[in-house]
């Protein structure tokens, strides 16, 4: 127990102040020679051609030597490592000899055991009248600590690498089973998809499909689910396969949008609701081409490039978001495809870009565009504008997919 008038350091509580000033006072008169031979740091003074000089007790006890094992016969590179020694003659002791000092430099020490002690250097010239060098003063910092901290700090950010490439290589798989590996051939027309993700890290909700139905008619879709990850691709894969089985009971689009509404509205009505934008269409050829019915459930409008360059922007007016409402209302168009024309379809990655001057690139901005490529193939629509996107770099914030279909030409057909 403390007494009534002691205290925890050693002082009394009522001792008068000059006494206890002189007390402290006691306590830092440390003699010089002290302070440098039991100084947290190790020192050494070399000659200038390195031969070590003088040493404190500090750094003896770190290399485990005797002061003679060192002063007079050794040299400061002596005690370096080998890539040590080669690093101190090809770059420290010239840039010493240059500048006169050099500070905070990262070596390693050989004790006498032969472990190797990590240290921070700095080594200052003292220069006598006539500028002349005559001695290397040497500071020594223990750096084990630092070391390991480093040594702690690389692990853990190996260990993030590799588990960001574990998720990439996940959400690029994830993402492959979403979309059809190839597109198949459809007689008569060029067919073209690519998909361009936003990030590397999260499963994107864009999706396209092309398949065959009864006789010579096809399905083909492109959609967007809302948010990413693998919420966003779970309702991904639930809505590109009801599509399809949706359209080889009824193939017609409007109804083929009915039904994912329903399935979706009744999956995922609660507290985490889930919605998707698609556009379907159904392709039947005719003697002059094809006839493409279009239905649009909140999605960007199609492309639709003329061989002639006429471009136009074929909206499904009134569709709503899929999934949204329980009784949500689609709408249809029609348009017919003859040789050397272009069908695109596009999500809203492509117009929610931003060009170089950070603008959102707009849907009458995509239209123009398209017009410059006529006549053109579905294969050269989908690597212009997949051109186009790579020339957005950081500017697209968002996954875009493309499906494009065209009739060719052959250039034996009236203009």
């Amino acid at each position: 127990m403390m007494s009534e008038t002691g205290d925890a350091g050693g002082g009394s509580a009522g001792e008068h102040p000059e006494a206890l000033a002189a007390s402290f006072s006691a306590l830092l008169e440390d003699s010089a020679e002290d302070l440098y031979e039991h100084a947290p740091c190790g020192y050494l003074s070399t000659l200038m051609d390195g031969t070590i000089a003088k040493v404190n007790t500090t750094l003896l006890g770190w290399l485990g030597y005797r002061r003679e094992e060192l002063v007079g016969r050794r040299r400061f590179a002596d005690l370096l490592t080998v890539g040590g020694r080669l690093y101190h003659e090809t770059h420290f002791a010239p840039s010493l000899r240059m500048h006169g000092e050099l500070g905070g430099i990262a070596l390693e020490l050989k004790s006498a055991d032969g472990t190797r002690l990590p240290v921070l250097v700095t080594s200052k010239v003292k220069s006598g009248l006539d500028g002349e060098g005559q001695l290397i003063r040497t500071t020594v910092f223990d750096a084990r600590d630092r070391r390991a901290y480093e040594q702690e700090l690389l692990r853990a950010r190996q260990e993030a690498e590799g588990e960001r490439d574990r998720v990439q290589r996940l959400a690029t798989t994830l993402q492959r089973t979403l979309l059809p590996p190839v597109l198949p051939a459809v007689p008569g027309m060029d067919v073209a998809a690519y998909y361009h993700p936003a990030s590397a890290d999260e499963v994107g909700g864009d999706f396209y499909d092309l398949f065959p139905l009864t006789g010579d008619t096809w399905g083909f879709f492109l959609g967007d689910v809302s948010g990413k990850g693998a919420e966003a691709a779970a309702v991904t894969s639930l809505a590109r396969y009801t599509l399809r089985a949706a359209a080889v009971y009824e193939p017609d689009p409007v109804r083929v949008l009915g039904n994912l509404n329903t399935v979706l509205n009744h999956e995922y009505h609660g507290t985490d609701p889930r919605y998707c934008t698609v556009v379907h269409g159904l392709l039947v050829p005719d003697a002059g081409g094809a006839t493409v019915t279009l239905a649009g459930g909140g999605h960007p409008p199609a492309l639709l490039i003329r061989r002639d360059g006429a471009a136009e922007l074929v909206d499904t007016p009134g569709g709503q978001l899929v999934g949204a409402l329980p009784d949500a209302r689609f709408v249809s168009v029609e348009r017919h495809l003859g040789p050397g024309d272009t069908l695109v379809l596009y999500s809203d990655g492509l117009t929610e870009a931003r060009t170089q001057s950070r603008v959102r690139y707009s849907e009458e901005q995509l239209r123009d565009f398209a017009s410059t490529l006529a006549p053109a193939t579905a294969t050269t629509v989908v690597a212009a504008i997949s051109g186009l996107l790579a020339g957005f770099a950081d500017g697209v914030d968002d996954d875009t997919a493309l499906l494009a279909l065209s009739i060719p030409h052959t250039g034996d057909e009236e203009p």
